[in-house]
């Protein structure tokens, strides 16, 4: 079932030697680091502008990355893209053997992606030339998370996947109890993930063995957010939680209460303010240490899409068809787009720009 396919000549590339260092303000991947906290570190305004647009041609609910002068993007008609950040024009297209809705990780000169017929995908950042191929038992919704030497992702063969990042061959692989869906947080040297099997589980980034997990007995699909030795996620049931990373212990538990209360986009962490997005149509401030609600957006749609938080403005795209920028500081809307349908992909903002795709096909792309 497992295969690993090598198809460019050794000495193509060495990862980790680069040919430019990646700047502080790339989105290299979801969330833009392993920490999964949704902060971006480039400047930007509370009010862009629509600088382009990319039509694909298909569905986006890939959350882009930005990489130094390139966006890269999946579609569910298979694509990799591979777009100009200034310009909106196309350099390369790579076809992976199903549609992508994870989103890419960048590392060194490879971008990885998986996709829905559970292969894991290598390729070359300035070509799109495959570089290998990795086959799991499942699907892949989980985007990759980088951490030295490896990339880590999980699959709907219910195996949280450690591969070396050079090779795409196995350091480990860590068996869950259901479907992996989310994109695993790596802090220091523990990978935290939560799945269908209602744990949320600390594990050995060297080793793949569990270290502690939490019982919550309810089914994620949000990766875990890392603040100050806890994570923060929350459960499609509309439970919100902070475990301690080190044990376990579940250190407060918030419910909503609402109509259609589930969530599943991952949390944004700035300071003490956590931001929750619902599908119950509500964007949710919590603070990090109590767990108490301090403020709540109503839209008019449910939010699938994470909640990015830029300087004192979060971005989030919701499936009524618009992007919101809501104040941090008070939860007031200080900005609206209005797209040609609904957003489930994630905001990613770098280099001073934000990109988000929707699902009638366009890729949006915002300047300060």
């Amino acid at each position: 079932m497992k295969r690993i396919l090598l198809t460019i000549a050794i000495g193509l590339l060495v990862l980790g030697l680069p040919r430019g260092a990646r700047a502080e303000s790339d989105w290299p991947c979801f969330r833009a680091s392993g920490l999964m906290t949704g902060v971006a570190h480039t400047p930007f305004t509370a009010t862009p502008r629509l600088v382009w647009t990319y039509e694909t041609g298909s569905q986006v609910d890939s959350t882009a990355v930005i990489v130094g002068d390139t966006v890269y993007v999946g579609t569910k008609t298979n694509a990799l893209l591979a777009i100009s950040l200034a310009t909106g024009k196309l350099k390369w297209k790579y076809l992976a053997k199903s549609g992508i809705t994870a989103a890419p990780c960048v590392i060194g000169d490879v971008v990885y992606v998986g996709d829905e017929a559970g292969w894991f995908h290598a390729v070359n950042t300035y070509n799109g030339n495959v570089i290998w191929t990795y086959e799991t038992g499942a699907k892949i919704i989980s985007s990759p998370t980088p951490a030295p030497g490896v990339v880590l992702f999980g699959s709907y063969d219910n195996r949280l996947y450690c591969l070396h990042a050079g090779t795409g061959k196995v350091k480990w692989t860590f068996a869950a109890e259901a479907q992996v869906h989310c994109s695993p947080c790596v802090a220091g040297d523990t990978v935290v993930i939560a799945g269908c099997d209602g744990k949320v589980r600390m594990i050995d980034l060297q080793t793949g063995k569990q270290k502690s997990f939490s019982l919550v007995q309810t089914n994620f699909s949000a990766a875990p957010a890392y603040s100050s030795g806890n994570v923060y996620l929350g459960a499609l049931n509309g439970i919100y939680l902070a475990v301690r990373m080190s044990d376990g212990e579940e250190l407060w538990r918030m419910t909503e209460t609402r109509d259609g209360a589930a969530c599943y986009a991952s949390a944004a962490i700035l300071g003490d303010a956590v931001i929750f997005a619902s599908r119950s149509q509500v964007l949710y401030r919590t603070n990090r240490i109590t767990g108490a609600t301090e403020w709540m957006f109503e839209a008019k749609g449910g939010f699938d899409s994470s909640p990015v938080i830029a300087g004192n403005t979060v971005f989030v795209g919701c499936s009524d068809g618009n992007i919101y920028g809501v104040r941090l500081s008070d939860g007031a809307k200080v900005w609206q787009f209005t797209a040609g349908a609904e957003i489930l992909a994630s905001p990613a903002i770098g280099q001073g720009r934000m990109v988000i795709g929707s699902m009638d096909g366009a890729v949006y792309c915002f300047s300060r």
